[in-house]
């Protein structure tokens, strides 16, 4: 009984969660600004040092909750659990910082209504995970479960909106730009953003498994 008592118990994953969700809502909306301001350098950049420092902060509540899981014997939910669901949230700011470097380094002129679009459907995948990851905490109740579910098959869907999307423009890319340089940015950033919302419904699939075993 003694060794129960003096083993470390639980630690706080589940505020560890809702902070990391909270920054990668501030990733993706900083992103969205910086998409809808790319002809004002001065805004462009501001929202740039955004994305920068939202994806840093993710980065130490990730090293956070991995300290964590070190220290801690006893976990609220499964270990693997813990450490896929944090780091598959940490790709998702990964690939967001991602997006926004990658149109800084390729030197990207303008902005298309399918970068705008994939960054719309990027922005609300975004906001689906961080509903979803507040619930994991109350799994327990019978209705949060049941809308956590819900909410994770809403990011299905708009993961497969952003596939229509980007199939849409890699046609419309192929067949209307003539300059080869275009095409090989354009390309490049259409997949980056494509990549967010299949992360994370990567992040979703997490909280589904988490879900079935502990509701």
């Amino acid at each position: 009984m003694l060794f129960g008592k003096l083993l470390p118990r639980e630690g706080n994953f589940f505020e560890l969660f809702n902070q990391h969700a909270d920054r990668i809502v501030e990733a993706g909306r900083a992103f969205s600004q910086l998409v809808a301001n790319y002809n004002d350098v001065h805004l462009r950049e501001q929202y740039n040092r955004d994305v920068d420092n939202a994806e840093r902060a993710a980065d130490r509540v990730t090293h956070e909750v991995n300290r964590m899981l070190h220290k801690t014997f006893i976990t609220p939910i499964d270990r693997d659990q813990i450490h896929k669901l944090i780091n598959t949230m940490d790709d998702v700011c990964d690939l967001i910082q991602d997006s926004a470097e990658t149109m800084a380094l390729y030197d990207v002129r303008h902005m298309t209504d399918e970068i705008t679009r994939l960054t719309d459907l990027s922005v609300k995948c975004c906001e689906r995970v961080k509903e979803a990851v507040y619930m994991i905490g109350k799994l327990a109740d019978g209705p949060t479960a049941e809308a956590a579910l819900k909410t994770c098959e809403e990011i299905d869907k708009l993961e497969s909106d952003a596939d229509r999307v980007m199939r849409s423009a890699m046609s419309k890319l192929f067949r209307e730009e003539p300059d080869v340089r275009e095409v090989i940015k354009l390309k490049a950033i259409y997949e980056l953003l494509e990549t967010i919302t299949d992360k994370c419904e990567d992040v979703a699939n997490v909280i589904e498994g988490i879900i079935l075993e502990h509701s």
